[in-house]
């Protein structure tokens, strides 16, 4: 629309003018778009591949010869079919060589492990792999076009006879979509082919060349919405050496180590160096400070770098010219009913072929065999050749399977004399019953085309398949929580009068090292709660009592807490957890009146509960000045419940008398195998009930033996062969093979350092654990190796609680025999009753330690008199665990 304005009559009314858009410009955006959805981007269903693609694989079959060719001679000859540059030929031409599946490289052609570019198209060259000469091209069943240039033909579609889209993968971002076909493994490919001709059901999931770990479990069959997770393989070499062997799918290691240094710089995780010895194999070897954990810096990798990342799959092909958006599983189905139907195409091509050689074979025995030949001898024309021949077959055709041609009788006008002279009616015969057989076989591939099918691709499997073995490990992943394994790199900072937390206040009170991405919990002496972000300088509140890391989800963090409600209200007490809140909101943790005052309040991360005295003032004729008060006893609420009643008077102040133990059930912890960790929610093997205290014995296939504490973030060895929970006075069984003196030992042990990872068999490299047993009795058969000349000796039992006392960790123990060993198996160990737990929280205290701290009246400013306000006040001790006031 274009306005118009008369110079003339400027105080007229304006005029518009609208111009209609017509010709070409109505239709040319929607021309482009599909031309990019259809000629570029997106891949067809029926072969698997884009246009450019396509005329590659068509003009390397034009120019095979069995031999290489460079590939820039590929590029240009492809040029007479794809009216594009060479170099986006060339750029495709190089995935699909990367690929390893349908050309056969020779040269430079880059890696995808490292992100190192292919050499240039004059430098490298390329054939056709023998694959896909077997399942790509067949010129009999191929539908052709012209060129853009009509100068040449070139496939329609190629008749592919596997499901090449999903083993290779496939994305393009055209107009308005965009497809992301994830590659699949060949080998499953074709079991779950197999299996939708046998009618059963199958999954499948992607299998990434760079191998990794992935999580599928929200794939969605490849539609849209669907999301994998996809891992580097992390393994600690060491205490101070982390090895990365596979990276996630669409990373390389060059991508891989940036974002590892920028998460370095940024403080989220802490390294020493970095060192990439990637070759044929990824080997990144990532060196740690002194007492840095390797497992914590495991899960921070996977948070906060690429070696973990996240794709989200698109199901998009081209079918009848449209973009049609579906499922791998479909598109394996329809793959599969399209493979059936090219074999079908062939075999029906095959067999009239064979039929045409069978009548042809048989009119040349009748021919021959009849001597027609010699009845043309006598005619002077071409008619009269056709008709003499004609006439002489008919006695003889009757078993033949069509009617004779005058094509067919043109061809026995070309038979040579020198053939006839020599021919062979014994062999003439054999040929024919061959065809026959043919014939038959052909007929009965047909009559059973599933089976026939079937076959076609067990023999692909058999003839192309090895090698081809998965290479990324399925598996469930844990969600790793990035507040837990994120370095504390700053520390955090109160003003508790002012009521300012931050990492910037280094000239006031600090709480502890925190993160960047931590929330801070925090409560005031009025009774407000308030869950912030950390930050240079926030503030939350006057008069700080109590500031911490705040965990999202934790229900073993209890809050004791004994407030006034309102200026003049009597006074109240409660337990309480938090679990979850709004950021940046202030929440009540008394009841909500004006004026309410915090008498105590202590923050108990394992749910302990305290003994406090409550101190009243003498006011009136109260005669109870004075009592305890056990947390124990108050049952565990809501943070918005009211509490308990503790007195309708005044108080003067609360004390506490003695630290508490827990109050919370012991946590009962499994081991989930699929995902190697530890879990709360039921997954897996229960290993047992742990208290505060209580921790796990895990010993390795090499010897290795420790206890940890059971946190939920532990990464646990793949060479883990004993995990339970520990009971410091139950030995440990071992037999082990000592390389060193070729002999087999046996001991048992106490764990004696609960702190320090220890080996119990020697160091000498052909040195081996052989059976270990935690339990108190155990059994073991020994199996004798048979000497030549002697009798086999019978196996021997042995209790290994009466062979060999209990003796230190680094006895070498005492020999199990003489004689050669062929195995030691485990056999059921004896009865035996084990002792009871005793916890520390089951004994009884005989002497009680009083705690008492001063108040200290200047915190706030307020007289150190008692007043009749009743607003005493203190402080917390140096780990910010209990407040007095």
């Amino acid at each position: 629309m274009e306005e118009m304005e008369d110079p003339m009559n400027e105080g007229q009314e304006q005029h518009e003018t609208i111009t209609r858009v017509t010709g070409m410009y109505k239709d040319w955006f929607l021309d482009y778009a599909s031309y990019v959805i259809l000629e570029r981007a997106v891949p067809a269903i029926e072969d698997g591949f884009k246009p450019v693609q396509r005329r590659i694989m068509h003009s390397m079959k034009n120019l095979d010869d069995g031999r290489y060719n460079k590939v820039a001679n590929i590029v240009g000859h492809t040029m007479q079919y794809h009216p594009h540059g060479d170099a986006s030929i060339a750029d495709a031409m190089v995935q699909i060589g990367q690929k390893d599946l349908l050309i056969d490289t020779q040269g430079n052609w880059g890696n995808i492990l490292t992100g190192d570019s292919a050499a240039a198209s004059r430098y490298i060259e390329a054939r056709l792999s023998k694959f896909a000469l077997d399942v790509v091209f067949n010129a009999k069943v191929t539908d052709w076009q012209a060129s853009y240039d009509g100068r040449n033909k070139e496939p329609i579609h190629l008749p592919v006879k596997f499901p090449l889209l999903l083993a290779q993968g496939g994305e393009g971002i055209a107009v308005g979509l965009s497809t992301k076909i994830l590659p699949h493994n060949f080998l499953e490919l074709i079991d779950a082919s197999i299996k939708h001709l046998q009618g059963k059901k199958f999954k499948i999931f992607p299998d990434f060349p760079t191998a990794g770990i992935a999580d599928f479990s929200n794939y969605n069959d490849g539609l849209r919405g669907g999301r994998i997770r996809i891992r580097a393989r992390i393994t600690a070499r060491d205490k101070s050496t982390l090895v990365i062997s596979e990276i996630p799918y669409g990373t390389n290691t060059s991508s891989l180590i940036d974002s590892i240094l920028k998460a370095n710089d940024k403080g989220k995780i802490k390294i020493k160096k970095i060192e990439d010895n990637t070759a044929a194999d990824v080997e990144i070897l990532v060196h740690l400070p002194p007492n840095i954990s390797p497992d914590k810096t495991i899960d921070a990798l996977y948070a906060f770098t690429a070696c973990e990342s996240s794709i989200s799959p698109l199901g998009c092909v081209i079918e009848d010219n449209k973009p049609l958006f579906i499922g791998v599983s479909e598109m394996l189905r329809r793959s599969t009913d399209h493979t059936v139907e090219l074999l079908k195409k062939e075999l029906e091509i095959q067999l009239g072929e064979l039929e045409d050689q069978w009548h042809f074979a048989s009119l040349e025995r009748i021919f021959i065999e009849n001597r027609i030949y010699r009845d043309i001898e006598e005619e002077e024309t071409w008619e009269g050749v056709i008709q003499a021949i004609d006439k002489g077959l008919q006695p003889h055709i009757q078993n033949l399977k069509r009617a004779v041609t005058e094509e067919d009788i043109v061809r026995l006008t070309e038979i040579r004399i020198k053939r006839i002279s020599k021919f062979d009616i014994d062999k003439a015969q054999q040929k024919i019953d061959a065809l026959e057989a043919q014939i038959a076989e052909v007929k009965h591939h047909l009559a059973h085309l599933i089976d026939y099918a079937i076959a076609y691709f067990e023999r692909l499997k058999k003839d192309y398949g090895a090698g081809k073995e998965r290479q990324t490990e399925i598996r469930l992943f844990d969600d790793v929580d990035a507040t837990k394994v994120v370095i504390r790199n700053t520390k955090l900072y109160v003003n508790r009068e002012e009521g300012f937390i931050g990492t910037s206040l280094k000239r006031d009170e600090y709480v502890c090292d925190c993160s960047d991405i931590d929330d801070i919990i925090v409560f005031t002496r009025e009774g407000n709660m308030m869950v912030t972000k950390v930050d240079a300088k926030t503030f939350v509140g006057k008069d700080i009592i109590h500031v911490a890391v705040f965990k999202k989800k934790d229900k073993r963090t209890i809050y004791n807490l004994i407030y006034r409600d309102g200026k003049k209200g009597p006074s109240y007490v409660k337990r309480f957890n938090v679990t979850s809140i709004t950021r940046d909101r202030e929440y009540p943790v008394t009841y909500g009146s004006a004026g309410s005052t915090v008498w105590y309040f202590s923050a108990n991360p394992n749910g302990e509960a305290e003994v406090v005295t409550v101190f009243l003032r003498q006011v009136g004729n109260i005669k109870k000045l004075k009592w305890d008060l056990d947390f124990a006893d108050v049952i565990i609420k809501g943070r918005s419940a009211k509490g308990n009643l503790v007195t309708k008077y005044s108080v003067k102040k609360v004390e506490l008398k003695e630290k508490g133990i827990s109050t919370l059930k012991p946590r009962k912890i499994w081991f989930d195998e699929t995902v190697r960790r530890l879990n709360v929610d039921d997954r897996g093997e229960l290993l047992g009930e742990f208290r505060g205290e209580d921790r796990l014995l895990i010993i390795n296939q090499s010897g290795i033996i420790k206890t940890i504490l059971p946190e939920l973030t532990t990464r646990f060895d793949d060479d883990m062969v004993v995990l339970e929970k520990w009971v410091p006075k139950k030995p440990i069984s071992a037999i082990y093979y000592d390389g060193e003196k070729d002999r087999y030992y046996v001991k048992r042990f106490l764990v004696e350092n609960e702190n320090k990872e220890e080996s119990f068999i020697s160091d000498h490299a052909d040195s081996r654990l052989e059976i270990v047993s935690t339990e108190w009795k155990p059994m073991v058969e020994v199996v004798f190796v048979k000497e030549r000349g002697k009798e086999r000796k019978d196996n021997m039992e042995v209790n290994l609680e009466e062979f060999i006392a209990i003796k230190g960790i680094g006895a070498l123990g005492n020999q199990l025999t003489k004689d050669k060993i062929l195995q030691i198996n485990a056999l059921e160990p004896l009865p035996y009753e084990a002792p009871e737990e005793v916890h520390a929280d089951e004994i009884e205290v005989v002497e009680e330690e009083t705690v008492e701290i001063e108040l200290n009246p200047e915190i706030t400013n307020k007289p150190s008199k008692e007043t009749d306000s009743g607003d005493d006040n203190g402080t917390t001790d140096d780990q910010g665990q209990i407040t007095l006031f």
